[in-house]
């Protein structure tokens, strides 16, 4: 039986709302991308911004001076924004609700929105013949890769910004309390299992003068990896090593104390998971300890968490690789016990939810 965090079994075991609100949401849903798109919009014009600071509201005719757009261009989007409730009307004016507000001001959701538009918006198109495929489909909008990881080098501009900012925004938060966990088996050699620009890295090299990182990520990402790294402080004790993880036949170095894998294995199927997992197990010591780092969205203290990790899921169906998602934990203990490991430890509530596995090798 699935187990959820107390909050979130009380919003999802039954049904809280009315029948005619249920309807209501109903209608949203089926409008939602043109929601979705006048909100960004707004945003981008500056109308909500320009409401937020209006204490008496603003007319028509005001945001139309101000905006320099048409007067129909703005009827549009103020009607529609009305309606969702993204802005209220009072005596002739209009002025920001408590929805529209948090549209500007909470910068997790202005990277989840860049995300959604630059990154998954064309992509979401193929969403079924993903899930019927089993293959990124969506990924066909900016070009003819097996996943976004061997094609993110090569993305337009302003794709690869939304999507470095949403990756960094979620690990970023939690990096402080993971070196402390990490840190507390003093690691003297780490391996930073796909680990992307280097972030993680610097920050390990940074926390402690000792460490020596490995970064193990697809030959590509290396690259942008030293880039990232070059002439930054410690940068001369981390080093790489390209595999691809996909590939069952490439091993993992030994001798290193800890494994690191943040925001990592989220990137594979289940299968895949175990696979990684063994390879991991196989290299190390009875004394070494992996360490997952995950947002897995059944350990969430608030609902509204689970709820945008449980669609960034479809991301990865329709644009990432086809096959992976945000885990539940039980699913992600399975393999962790699967692949010949034990979870000594869940330490949950880091950063923006994420929660870190510790992992020894069954004895």
């Amino acid at each position: 039986m699935m187990k959820l965090f107390p909050a979130l079994e009380k919003r999802y075991a039954k049904s809280n709302v009315s029948a005619y609100d249920a309807q209501r949401m109903a209608h949203e849903i089926s409008f939602g991308p043109v929601v979705f798109q006048v909100a960004r919009i707004m945003i981008k014009t500056g109308i909500l911004q320009l409401l937020t600071d209006a204490q008496e509201g603003m007319t028509i005719d005001e945001i139309v001076e101000k905006t320099k757009l048409s007067r129909y261009a703005v009827q549009v989007l103020m009607e529609s924004s009305l309606t969702t409730g993204t802005v209220l009307y009072r005596e002739g004016r209009f002025e920001a609700s408590k929805v529209g507000w948090f549209l500007l001001n909470d910068p997790l959701v202005k990277v989840d929105m860049d995300f959604n538009h630059d990154v998954n918006y064309l992509g979401w198109f193929r969403l079924e013949e993903a899930l019927l495929n089993g293959k990124p489909e969506g990924l066909k909008a900016f070009g003819d890769w097996a996943t976004i990881y061997e094609g993110l080098s090569s993305l337009p501009e302003q794709v690869r910004k939304s999507w470095f900012a949403f990756d960094h925004y979620y690990s970023d938060r939690s990096f402080d309390e993971a070196l402390r966990i990490i840190f507390a088996h003093n690691p003297r050699t780490l391996l930073d299992v796909g680990g992307n620009t280097g972030r993680w890295a610097l920050r390990c090299v940074d926390y402690d003068p000792d460490v020596k990182v490995t970064v193990m990520d697809l030959p590509q990402q290396l690259e942008l990896m030293k880039q990232h790294t070059a002439g930054a402080k410690g940068a001369d004790r981390i080093s790489g090593h390209g595999a691809n993880l996909l590939d069952k036949t490439v091993p993992f170095p030994d001798g290193f104390d800890v494994i690191w894998m943040s925001q990592f294995l989220d990137c594979f199927s289940e299968e895949e998971v175990t696979g990684i997992l063994a390879r991991a197990a196989s290299s190390m010591t009875d004394a070494a300890v992996l360490f997952i780092m995950e947002t897995l969205w059944d350990r969430q203290c608030f609902e509204t968490a689970a709820y945008c990790l449980t669609q960034i899921s479809l991301y990865f169906t329709a644009l990432a690789n086809g096959n992976s998602k945000m885990y539940h934990s039980e699913d992600l203990l399975r393999c962790v016990e699967a692949a010949g490991l034990t979870a000594e430890t869940i330490h949950d509530g880091l950063g923006e939810g994420h929660s870190v596995i510790v992992c020894r090798k069954k004895r």
